[in-house]
């Protein structure tokens, strides 16, 4: 019996102890889930307000996108946020295009792709570097047998296949890869310090993201086979005036008119955009009978969507175009 009694005593103390150890969890459960709430609450507050400063606008779209980068920076950008903004973010490498970076910008890419709001997409990199290469480490010890099994790069041409219109911002160095994704976009807007190159010949070997044939198709055979067989750079101004590049601006203000290009795209009907970019990109495919043929099939196909009619329409009433993107 009083060994029973013991047994019970113990038990009791026990229960008693466990109690004395679940409250301060229990209390601490409670105060996170309350600031948690407070937290979220106070931020819809900041984002809802119309005086809210857009740095800190800019900030919450960073944070709530940027954790699942590591090499890249993403964010949508302009007054209806409406474009796609994608910075390249290997500082001490020089943005150089690395597998885990070329996956991310894929991603990113895909994402924006998928977003209906967005009209436009700008890519850029920092004020030294858009991006100054390929990652030599990561490729000098491949062999022909990989490189050919696995068709090295080609995943790369996933920028210049993007439905939507994509713009670079090039400051700094955008050489070899660098060079070779600038290419893949749309439209190339250059800061007055930009460099452009294919200097893959002084590491004994050639371009291969499409190096040799955009830019031939950019700047003409002479100019091409000189910074190909030399791995000679070439500036911006010479960039702009040989046609690679569309305009060039001061370093500072690069990227801000870069997304007001894309501004200006993304407020036009989307569906439309994707019809005209597929249009300009068969000229380099077709021949001239052929590019005028698919180019006038293109146009008859825009009488079949709303937005052929809200534009005409507009225009007649002399009012500005609300397009739906349909």
């Amino acid at each position: 019996a009083v060994i029973r009694v013991r047994l019970l005593r113990e038990k009791h103390q026990q229960r008693r102890r466990r109690k004395r150890k679940d409250l301060p969890a229990t209390l601490t459960t409670a105060v996170v889930v309350a600031v948690m709430a407070f937290l979220c609450r106070s931020a819809a507050s900041l984002l809802k307000s119309p005086r809210a400063a857009p740095a800190v606008l800019s900030a919450c779209r960073l944070y709530s996108s940027g954790g699942q980068y590591e090499y890249i920076l993403v964010e949508k950008r302009g007054e209806k946020s409406d474009v796609g903004f994608i910075q390249l973010n290997r500082p001490k490498a020089l943005n150089a295009l690395c597998e885990g970076l070329m996956r991310e910008l894929r991603q990113a890419l895909d994402v924006f792709e998928a977003d209906s709001e967005v009209g436009a997409i700008v890519i850029t990199g920092s004020d030294r570097a858009f991006a100054a290469g390929a990652d030599i480490k990561e490729m000098q010890n491949k062999t022909f047998q990989e490189c050919y099994r696995t068709d090295f790069l080609a995943h790369w041409n996933r920028v210049a296949q993007s439905k939507k219109p994509v713009i670079a911002a090039v400051n700094g160095f955008a050489l070899g890869g660098g060079c070779e994704l600038a290419m893949m976009c749309d439209i190339i807007y250059a800061g007055e310090k930009a460099q452009f190159g294919q200097p893959e010949i002084l590491l004994g070997t050639i371009p291969g993201a499409g190096g040799t044939q955009r830019l031939t198709r950019a700047v003409g055979k002479s100019l091409a086979m000189e910074m190909v067989l030399t791995g000679d750079r070439i500036n911006a101004q010479d960039a702009k005036q040989s046609g690679l590049v569309s305009k060039v601006y001061p370093v500072d203000q690069l990227v801000s008119e870069a997304v007001k290009c894309g501004e200006k795209i993304a407020a036009n009907s989307k569906l439309v955009s994707a019809m005209a970019k597929e249009a300009v990109n068969a000229a380099f495919e077709m021949t001239l009978t052929e590019g005028n043929h698919f180019e006038k099939r293109l146009f008859h196909a825009t009488f079949a969507t709303g937005d052929q009619k809200e534009g005409m329409t507009a225009f007649v009433e002399k009012r500005k175009a609300s397009f739906q993107d349909s």
